[in-house]
């Protein structure tokens, strides 16, 4: 028995499939596109091991597709078009629907590969679904996203692994033939990180060995060996890595910084997805304590997207160093959390009159714009006047960070706002 278990329980069907209600329950967009017998091009965006491809297998055998697969890492644009070949030669042989061509970690296509995709999509000879565990709209070109809905598949949560696991020691044959008794579940999960092909990885290692079997949370301690001195970029530690490296930065150890950095760089991960990362790392956890580091990061991910490696790692460290160094405030990322949660407490609240526009006569006789006072007309370019709604007048969302920059800006606040904004 030489095939995994994650393959041999692996759901052929939507009812099998564990979690992502809102696409696969009896009321999901996609259960409602499979039973309407329409299929778009779509991209599944979500974490690894959370079932991408086994759900683009079931969207083909359930819509009574071919199915077509590519994977975006041994893949070029010649193999594309062998596929692309393939699946037009196929179309009018088994049925009247268009086949899908599913390709894996589509975020790894170049430009000119991802650009070889975009006739075959346009004129329906393919169905394309692309899975991907980065964001779609940095990774997928324009032209191509644009002809594509995008799904957003969740983290599995403890009780779907849990389910994941009874399922298999129920539908599998070898397992079935066990007496396993689990007691504990906590390491399971821990070590698993969420992934349910790892989950099903571990477990099987557990109980292969033995008849009868207890899992306990000393035994999977135990029994699993974990190499933290490799880095996996697909999956198992990519998240945890750069956990680290922006939990370094955010508490201003360079060390950490550099250490994380070169196990990300060691591990070929990709210097964009670091960028990235460092660049929203600049707004939530600096802002504008040190606005700087916002240019600095964007120059970063400029320069690293032009560059490439073996180069890139000295930019990237030249940041991660500069960001770890920087005064720290996450008051504007508090602000706009604030703001947001009030906007869904209150609703659409109504507009003042005064900072509505007024671009006709009728909305003038409405009184749009009355009373809105010029602040460049005032001394130092300032008037007090209201700019929320009546419901919420002196509602206060942000609150300068401890910081000499945003100390500044609390000083000005309350000249300016007197009471309004007296921290």
């Amino acid at each position: 028995m030489n095939e995994p278990l994650a393959e041999r329980v692996r759901p052929k069907v939507l009812e099998d499939y564990i979690s992502q209600q809102h696409l696969v329950g009896k009321n999901g967009v996609l259960t409602n596109l499979i039973k309407k017998g329409i299929i778009p091009s779509l991209i599944l965006w979500g974490p690894p091991g959370i079932g991408k491809t086994t759900l683009a297998n079931i969207i083909a055998k359930e819509s009574e597709r071919p199915f077509y697969t590519l994977s975006a890492i041994s893949s070029g644009v010649k193999d594309v078009r062998e596929v692309i070949e393939k699946a037009k030669k196929s179309s009018g042989l088994f049925t009247t629907k268009n086949p899908i061509l599913f390709i894996d970690e589509i975020h790894r296509f170049s430009k000119s590969q991802q650009d070889s995709l975009l006739g075959a999509v346009e004129k329906g000879w393919v169905t394309l679904i692309g899975a991907t565990t980065e964001n779609p709209s940095f990774e997928v070109i324009p032209a191509l996203l644009s002809r594509c809905q995008v799904y957003i598949l969740n983290a599995f949560d403890k009780e779907d692994l849990i389910a994941l696991i009874n399922r298999a020691i129920t539908k599998d044959s070898f397992l079935a033939s066990k007496k396993i008794t689990i007691k504990e579940t906590e390491a399971l999960l821990q070590v698993s990180g969420g992934d349910a092909r790892k989950l099903l990885n571990i477990f099987e290692l557990l109980v292969s060995a033995e008849d009868e079997i207890e899992i306990t949370n000393k035994l999977v301690l135990e029994k699993v060996q974990k190499s933290g001195s490799r880095y996996d970029k697909t999956g198992e530690q990519h998240y945890d890595i750069i956990s680290a490296f922006i939990k370094s930065i955010r508490g201003s150890d360079p060390n950490g910084a550099v250490y994380w950095l070169a196990r990300m760089l060691d591990g070929g991960e990709d210097v964009k997805f670091i960028a990235r990362r460092l660049l929203i790392l600049a707004s939530e956890d600096i802002g504008n304590a040190n606005p700087t580091a916002l240019i600095l990061a964007n120059n970063t991910f400029q320069a690293v997207t032009v560059i490439g490696n073996p180069e890139s790692r000295i930019i990237l460290s030249q940041c991660a160093i500069y960001l770890a160094n920087s005064a720290k405030s996450n008051a504007s990322y508090l602000a706009i959390n604030n703001a947001l949660h009030l906007v869904q407490q209150t609703g659409d609240l109504s507009i003042p009159l005064h900072l509505r526009n007024a671009p006709t006569k009728l909305m003038k006789d409405l009184d749009y714009g009355k009373d809105y006072k010029y602040a460049h007309n005032y001394e130092n370019n300032f008037v007090e006047q209201e700019f929320l709604p009546d419901e919420i007048t002196n509602t206060k969302l942000y609150e300068p960070g401890n910081n000499a920059r945003e100390n500044q800006f609390k000083e000005i606040l309350k000249k300016r706002w007197k009471k309004k904004y007296n921290y």
